[in-house]
């Protein structure tokens, strides 16, 4: 609950902010940023383009280069897959939680394996555990598949693990749909993904007995969470069009387009 308040409170100021330094740019609205946050900013950005006949854009170039956009005056809003950085905040940048989404752990269909603990994660991936027959797999090396340097999808896996400039890496890829496909046609991957963007090709492991669905990611009990962060400056007008965005985005009534897209609203 103090979590949701503190959200809330969050949105509040950052609205009445927006609001008191508005541009006049009505006809549209650019974001950059998260491969993770495609689905969901994508399902947004159609609805509020189709209410208001604003145009919408999306460039997804991962968090970090979404973050860097904002600063440099290149785009409206940025899209961030995880927190901001204590520096990013003192160089005048503003976050405010638009969902919560799970990081699933992926591995091929033909695996095995259904569960790890997040100790046993944590083990592969900084090299301690290198053989799938050590968690209930096959006698075959585990291949590490990752999120390049600056993406959010590996910020907030590396932070939940611990394995923060320790992971061994086969192969850091640049986006969330790479690192899907790598693992679907490798029966010894491992990789890990945005729930929300996980098909069918790869497999989902529950996390100490626990599934990534929504109600967990709610609750709590999933653990392997991170948020998706709407990034703006201090200080700085939004346009219009940006304006009429962000209060969509943050309003109630676009829960539940949220929640279609498999992500958990945070207002």
């Amino acid at each position: 609950m103090k979590k949701k308040i503190t959200i809330m409170m969050a949105a509040i100021l950052a609205l009445s902010t927006f609001a008191g330094c508005r541009g006049t740019d009505e006809s549209s609205v650019t974001t950059d940023g998260s491969t993770s946050m495609e689905k969901v900013i994508g399902a947004l950005g159609e609805a509020f383009q189709n209410d208001t006949g604003i145009s919408f854009t999306y460039n997804p170039t991962g968090s970090g280069s979404g973050i860097k956009a904002v600063q440099e005056g290149r785009c409206d809003i940025g899209l961030s897959s995880r927190e901001l950085k204590e520096e990013e905040r003192e160089s005048g940048l503003s976050g405010t939680v638009l969902a919560y989404d799970g990081i699933a752990i992926i591995v091929n269909p033909e695996n095995p394996v259904a569960d790890l603990s997040l100790e046993e994660i944590a083990k592969i991936y900084t090299g301690e555990i290198t053989n799938w027959d050590d968690v209930g797999g096959s006698d075959a090396e585990i291949v590490l598949i990752g999120r390049e340097a600056g993406s959010g999808t590996r910020d907030g896996f590396e932070s939940i693990t611990s394995t923060e400039d320790m992971c061994r890496y086969r192969q850091e890829l640049t986006s969330t749909g790479d690192v899907i496909t790598t693992v679907s046609k490798n029966p010894n991957a491992i990789g890990y993904a945005s729930v929300a963007s996980v098909k069918d090709a790869v497999k989902a492991v529950t996390v100490d007995g626990v599934a990534p669905t929504e109600a967990n990611i709610k609750d709590g009990s999933y653990v392997v969470q991170r948020p998706f962060v709407l990034v703006t400056k201090n200080n700085t007008p939004l346009g219009d069009a940006a304006f009429k965005f962000f209060t969509y985005v943050t309003s109630a009534e676009a829960n539940e387009i949220i929640s279609a897209a498999g992500v958990v609203p945070a207002n």
